[in-house]
């Protein structure tokens, strides 16, 4: 991948598209007798065990990181784990292209963690958040429909958390390379999902359970993933955050050709207002984030002497 800006708005983008088929093949499985949290475990160990294992067998190097950005991505990753189970137990209780376009507030709730950070967004990013949001306002505008209240705040959850994990990993990725981040991202989030399934689920699909879909949603988690932190190393949280918006019109074409979902005429005009604000980014003044700064939040992440010490200068 380029180590440029466009590399990383490359990177975000891909990540995005291969998000936004997440939701599909997870509401697959769950529809094909495999449980919300079963999913969540399935995919999540899956994707982690592939990494593991490429890692340890042709990148060993990315195996290494000092103790500070362990701690960084253990955090990220318990807190992005706890997402995801909210995430497909509310999954399991709407529609996939309805609880996407949930999830697609989390930009607003990356600039407020960012903000409690010290990292305040641009009024471009503002304005990108700002039109975003009514755009999602517009796609859950569905007159008459039953809205299941669960499990829109459950989407709601896993959006705020999902969003508190992005500034997290940028800190640690300011010192600590993409595929190193991810693993031990991953590894965090099976060390939650895992015991949240033996603890309240322990249940197993039929013999006639569709495993394909459960393959499809561990491959795109590993892939998306890795996409994601490059994205995250290359523009930053904000910016990668925002163009993960894409996933959301994947997610919309998908559910209507594959699961026979469909979007009032509202909806559609809130997609494309959507598209405009992805569009923006050509805009925006993207750049490799600076350092981070010694205050906010996150500021006990910020370990630039240890992190070169030990690995040298990731760029």
């Amino acid at each position: 991948m380029p180590k440029s800006p466009s590399g990383g708005i490359l990177a975000a983008l891909v990540s995005a598209l291969f998000l936004g088929t997440a939701p599909i093949f997870g509401k697959l499985a769950i529809e094909g007798g495999f449980s919300p949290l079963l999913t969540v475990a399935l995919r999540t160990g899956l994707a982690t065990l592939a990494l593991l294992i490429l890692v340890s067998v042709f990148f060993r190097r990315f195996l290494y990181i000092h103790p500070l950005g362990l701690a960084g991505c253990g955090l990220a990753g318990t807190i992005n784990g706890a997402g995801s189970i909210l995430y497909y137990l509310a999954l399991g209780r709407l529609d996939a292209g309805f609880g996407q376009l949930l999830y697609s507030l989390y930009p607003f709730f990356v600039a407020f963690w960012l903000f409690l950070d010290h990292q305040p967004p641009s009024r471009l990013t503002m304005t990108r958040v700002a039109v975003a949001t009514v755009a999602v306002i517009m796609l859950t505008s569905v007159p008459g429909a039953n809205v299941d209240l669960p499990g829109v705040f459950l989407m709601l959850g896993a959006a705020v958390l999902y969003a508190m994990h992005l500034p997290i990993n940028q800190r640690v990725l300011y010192e600590v390379p993409a595929p190193t981040v991810t693993l031990y991202t991953l590894l965090a989030m099976s060390a939650v999902v895992f015991p949240a399934y033996l603890i309240f689920d322990r249940s197993w699909p039929g013999a006639s359970a569709a495993w394909l879909p459960i393959l499809g949603l561990s491959a795109v988690t590993f892939s998306s993933r890795l996409l994601l932190f490059l994205g995250i190393k290359r523009i930053g949280g904000m910016q990668t955050a925002l163009l993960g918006l894409a996933e959301l019109i994947v997610t919309l074409l998908l559910s209507r050709v594959w699961l026979g979902e469909r979007l009032a005429t509202l909806q559609w005009v809130g997609a494309l207002t959507l598209t405009v604000s992805l569009l923006l980014v050509y805009l925006e003044k993207t750049s490799r984030p600076s350092m981070p700064n010694s205050t906010g939040w996150l500021a006990w992440l910020r370990n630039q002497d240890l992190g070169k010490a030990l690995f040298g200068p990731f760029e």
